[in-house]
């Protein structure tokens, strides 16, 4: 079994089941007949494993398995069955056989590449297709109770990665060096090793420290501070900055526990903050205690950032929020769960009301050129009358 080899959750079939007829109804609703499912992170969602071949969801049929490499694993990771096949080419003649070939399929336009596309369509010989992917995001922005179990399990890593950050903040050690240790400890009590993140182009750090000017910096990420890293084959993350006295090291990490992700951020000092830096702090410290309060299932997303915002210009910070210029990003939440950017998105345009179960980062950062940048970013779950932490530790910034 594969707990000799590492330890995880295992999806219940009746989790599994009732994913899969919550797609079925948004198929149902959209005319889509059959789903052909290939992306990764939506196979392990729907089957309960990610080995190569696809997942078929028909709207009135069993759904079909087909697993061209990794069977034997794969049985042992989910409990619904499976279709061994030899190549992609057999899977026609199975979907004629059961009549599920006919009328619309749905596809994930929104990461399925071309030249796949094409081929799909060459081999399984769809006629007519639609884009399935929303109703995708749709399905998974609802967390389970099963799901709201693994990111608490998650939230327990930036917890504990955040409390031997004390003791690895040193002045004139480099952001490498902080992040190196502080990635290692993750490792050590299991984290995965890297987060997943959708779309074309769309790729993430496990942590980014940024120590001064390094988190003034804008790149091609779209998130408020994201450090210059080393190259730019990689254009963001950690780099050879050595940490400064009263300069902010702001600590950007993602926990991820049975592939459920949490993202956090929390600000150290050596010394005595400058002050520079202190009013953004405390308006970051402010904005999370107001949505704290305020912030609970039936809110729109837009007035969460409507208040967030509102106390940003209040203390004559709104050039700074999110961002500085062509860094600024629109956003001041976004959706967890297996990949960093799901549903929920909270901007000032995107109007979407909370509902019990999802699950966002919140995170309200001010970038100061040239001299750093410094905020604070939590991870809730949506209550019925209240938003949840997943973490408990303090969001008040570390001296050392």
């Amino acid at each position: 079994m594969l707990e000799k080899v590492g330890a995880f959750d295992p999806v219940p079939k009746e989790e599994l089941l009732r994913r899969i007829e919550s797609l079925r109804r948004l198929m149902a609703s959209s005319g889509i007949d059959f789903a052909l499912i290939v992306q990764n992170v939506d196979s392990y969602y729907f089957a309960g494993t990610m080995q190569k071949g696809m997942l078929v969801v028909p709207l009135d049929q069993d759904p079909l398995i087909f697993v061209e490499k990794g069977a034997e694993r794969a049985a042992m990771e989910t409990p619904l069955e499976l279709t061994p096949i030899k190549n992609d080419k057999e899977i026609r003649k199975i979907l004629i056989d059961k009549h599920i070939l006919k009328g619309t399929a749905g596809l994930e336009f929104d990461v399925l590449p071309l030249a796949l596309f094409e081929r799909l369509r060459r081999i399984i010989g769809f006629g007519r297709y639609a884009d399935i992917s929303e109703s995708i995001r749709e399905v998974r922005a609802i967390k389970s109770p099963f799901e709201l179990i693994q990111i608490q399990k998650s939230g327990e890593m930036p917890s504990h990665v955040f409390a031997k950050a004390k003791n690895v903040v040193r002045e004139g050690k480099t952001e490498l060096e902080i992040e190196a240790a502080l990635v290692a400890e993750g490792r050590r009590i299991g984290h995965q090793g890297f987060l997943r993140m959708r779309g074309l182009n769309q790729e993430m750090m496990v942590s980014t420290v940024q120590a001064g000017y390094t988190g003034s910096i804008s790149t091609m990420l779209d998130g408020p501070i994201t450090g210059v890293g080393v190259t730019p084959a990689m254009p963001q993350g950690s780099s050879f900055k050595r940490v400064e006295r009263g300069v902010p090291v702001t600590i950007d990490y993602g926990g991820v526990y049975n592939g459920y992700i949490t993202d956090e951020t929390r600000s150290f000092v050596v010394g005595e903050l400058h002050e520079l830096f202190r009013r953004p702090y405390e308006a970051a410290r402010k904005i999370i205690e107001d949505v704290m309060i305020y912030g609970k299932a039936g809110i729109d997303c837009t007035e969460i950032y409507s208040r967030a915002y509102g106390i940003a210009k209040k203390e004559d910070l709104e050039e700074y929020f999110m961002g500085y210029g062509d860094g600024k990003v629109a956003f001041i939440g976004h959706g967890l769960g297996l990949e960093i950017n799901e549903l929920p998105v909270i901007t000032a345009r995107h109007r979407r009301i909370l509902e019990e179960g999802m699950v966002f980062a919140f995170e309200p950062k001010f970038v100061l050129p040239p001299h750093g940048a410094i905020g604070i970013e939590v991870d809730f779950i949506v209550r019925a009358d209240s938003l949840e932490r997943v973490t408990t530790n303090s969001i008040e910034i570390v001296e050392i």
